[in-house]
């Protein structure tokens, strides 16, 4: 995706960790509905967003299926345009990287606005992977183009404050229900 173009089992006594979580969430095979994606920055502060599975079924099961085989943990934010998007999940650091294969889109009705999280792409409308933006505003030009499969619900602070990059210490999937607010 262009600038100015179209074109993620322990004993009872054990404090959880990141690994037993994220093993734990797999396993119970949860569903999408119910879980959150949380990126925890290594410069601190925590980027929470919800998906939309029955908007981008394929997609939302390729975040969850990727962070947790811990393919985010440590990658970058590698573009940044400000009043624009932030954008980040490539293995590379440079924007060429994918997870060795594409997805088919997914294009649906989810806006994009403030807090959107989106599949990035190259002109090929199948070639979404792994590389994900964030949307630091409004963006009406890019609706129905880029796969829409999140929503931000927390930390668009952190957001707007990343810089290009600003690294992803960890990429957990959590339960709604069990996500400390």
């Amino acid at each position: 995706m262009s600038a100015k173009s179209e074109g993620l089992s322990m004993a009872k006594s054990e404090e959880p960790t990141a690994k037993s979580v994220v093993a734990d969430v797999a396993a119970r095979k949860l569903d999408p509905n119910d879980v959150v994606a949380v990126i925890n920055m290594a410069k601190g502060g925590e980027i929470v967003f919800e998906f939309y599975p029955d908007d981008a079924p394929k997609t939302v099961d390729n975040f969850i299926t990727l962070t947790n085989k811990g393919f985010y943990n440590g990658l970058t934010f590698h573009r940044v345009v400000a009043g624009f998007v932030v954008q980040g999940g490539d293995p590379l650091g440079n924007g060429s990287g994918d997870a060795g294969y594409n997805l088919p889109a997914e294009f649906n009705k989810q806006k994009h606005v403030t807090g959107t999280v989106a599949m990035a792409r190259s002109s090929d409308p199948n070639s979404a992977s792994c590389q994900f933006y964030i949307c630091l505003a409004p963006q009406p030009s890019l609706d129905g183009k880029y796969t829409v499969f999140g929503q931000t619900i927390k930390g668009m602070d952190i957001v707007k404050g990343i810089k290009i990059g600003d690294v992803m210490k960890t990429v957990r999937i959590l339960p709604k229900s069990e996500y400390k607010k």
